[in-house]
């Protein structure tokens, strides 16, 4: 599913509410018939990607993988890492600082998480495109087909116009909400 809509919309917050990182005013947000705050197996099968990369700038590439799939309880095994940083063209700077990557770069380490995991889950991504080059914007077009295809599920943000094939996702659009 695609959420669209200007600046300052709601999209962010609306991504939030989904993923459990905040509370609704009024109401809840259930999974499986259980609220999203109290549902360990919803955590258990959610990836949330926010707009910013949230990186460590003191570890490696690798390191930071290593880490950003260890606090989400992913398999974090070397050939894993080095799997997911493959998928992301990102191998030959697996021993460089976070601190030395262009920001098309760290989002890609960002979105090697994605990669590490082939369970079927739910997918949240914000802004999953931002600073990424054509390459990557087709790489993680692929990897959300291949998401999909496997039975996983979508929530996304962008504001770019992205050909995302034949994935043909359903579209809310906050501006006619607000």
């Amino acid at each position: 599913m695609w959420v669209r809509g200007h600046n300052g919309s709601g999209k962010t917050s609306l991504l939030k509410l989904a993923a459990g990182l905040s509370l609704p005013e009024t109401g809840q947000i259930s999974w499986g018939g259980v609220p999203v705050r109290q549902a360990d197996s919803f955590r258990r099968q959610l990836i949330y990607v926010a707009h910013s990369n949230a990186l460590k700038e003191d570890l490696t590439v690798s390191e930071a993988l290593t880490f950003l799939l260890r606090i989400h309880d992913r398999p974090s095994d070397n050939l894993t890492v080095h799997a997911a940083l493959q998928a992301w063209d990102l191998q030959s700077q697996h021993n460089a600082m976070v601190r030395t990557l262009s920001q098309g770069q760290r989002r890609r380490v960002t979105l090697a998480r994605l990669t590490a995991d082939d369970r079927p889950s739910l997918w949240i991504l914000d802004e999953p495109f931002d600073a990424l080059d054509t390459d990557g914007v087709a790489r993680l077009c692929d990897t959300l087909h291949k998401h999909a295809s496997c039975g996983g599920t979508t929530l996304l943000t962008s504001h770019q116009a992205v050909d995302i094939g034949m994935l043909r996702p359903k579209e809310i659009n906050l501006d006619r909400y607000c």
